[in-house]
């Protein structure tokens, strides 16, 4: 099963979530390779992607390389929603996403992200300003509400259709939730009944009897998988497949996992140069070898070991022979134990 975004047709109905600091295009170029059914840039903040700051521009960045390429933007004045929809137009993209979730301080601080649900009056001007600007379809991710006293998702959502929002996510907590507790699945359903376009559900969503699970709940068309993703970006193809066998991904053996991982992290040093690439890949590589440990592949104390030695090495080189170095334990412990 696919959804249709206005004229785009995905290829599945299990998305990457969009994650400040997490999916950069080196992380969104895996997920789509593995099966993603669509993949969203980091929140890119308008006005600074109209004054074209680097660092935004950046992230901003995968035209031609992935399709359909969705560049995701934060603001709080129309005019640079407006602006900010139309650079990124103008950097290929083939869908805009409006941020409306984000719950991190520094963002709703700003009166962005999460904070717009606080004002719905404030948030149509936002979501007008940037349908009106773009030639390519616009959608909306959002929470529940900014607290459990304005639980007011459907009504924006509702507004938000009507003023051409061709699809709505909604993550299943309110702002003040930020990530504690456990997503409200069935709060979602008020969003779908109050809409004819597409909904797509987060939160919490990690593996395939969530994703039935959370679909039956809310009532949704798809799901995005956020930090389900975290140290295996080929995961929402895999949880596609599983949910519609072929049109995603078989889990990945070992050997192929390796792969994966090797190449993110060359892509992630083309990305950001050898410096800042060599910080901004441990994460991914410390999520990765946290992954092996919670399948028992590896022991706390052998986890322990390879995040020390992958993960402090200013070494490149070192680091990606490290790589090939533990799936190679791992085979061998595999081969011991039969």
């Amino acid at each position: 099963m696919s959804i249709q975004i206005g004229p785009i047709k995905t290829r599945n109905r299990v998305f990457l979530a969009p994650l400040s600091g997490v999916t950069d295009e080196p992380f969104r170029a895996v997920a789509h390779e593995f099966g993603a059914g669509l993949v969203v840039s980091e929140m890119v903040a308008s006005e600074e992607l109209a004054r074209a700051r680097p660092d935004m521009v950046r992230r901003a960045m995968g035209a031609g390389k992935l399709k359909p390429f969705v560049i995701q933007l934060a603001g709080r004045e129309a005019r640079w929603m407006s602006e900010g929809a139309k650079v990124a137009q103008g950097m290929g993209a083939d869908i805009i996403d409006i941020n409306m979730g984000c719950p991190a301080k520094q963002v709703t601080g700003g009166l962005s992200g999460s904070a717009l649900m606080r004002d719905l009056d404030h948030a149509m001007t936002l979501i007008e300003a940037t349908v009106q600007a773009a030639t390519v379809p616009v959608t909306l991710k959002m929470r529940l509400g900014w607290d459990q006293a304005n639980i007011n998702a459907p009504e924006l959502a509702r507004r938000a259709e009507a003023a051409g929002i061709q699809m709505i996510t909604v993550h299943g907590r309110t702002r003040c939730q930020f990530y504690k507790g456990k997503a409200d699945w069935q709060a979602i359903r008020a969003v779908r009944d109050a809409i004819e376009i597409p909904l797509i559900a987060n939160g919490d969503a990690t593996s395939i009897h969530d994703t039935r699970a959370m679909l039956a709940a809310s009532g949704a068309d798809g799901v995005m998988i956020g930090r389900g993703a975290y140290g295996r970006p080929w995961w929402p193809g895999v949880i596609a497949n599983q949910l519609d066998p072929g049109s995603g991904i078989d889990e990945p053996p070992l050997d192929a996992e390796m792969q994966i991982v090797a190449s993110q992290h060359e892509r992630t040093l083309i990305n950001y140069g050898a410096d800042l690439g060599n910080r901004t890949a441990r994460k991914n590589l410390g999520w990765s070898i946290m992954r092996l440990e919670e399948r028992g592949l590896l022991a706390a104390n052998d986890a322990l070991f390879w995040r020390n030695r992958i993960l402090t090495s200013p070494d490149n080189n070192f680091v990606a022979r490290s790589i090939v170095d533990l799936y190679g334990s791992l085979a061998n412990s595999i081969l011991e134990a039969a």
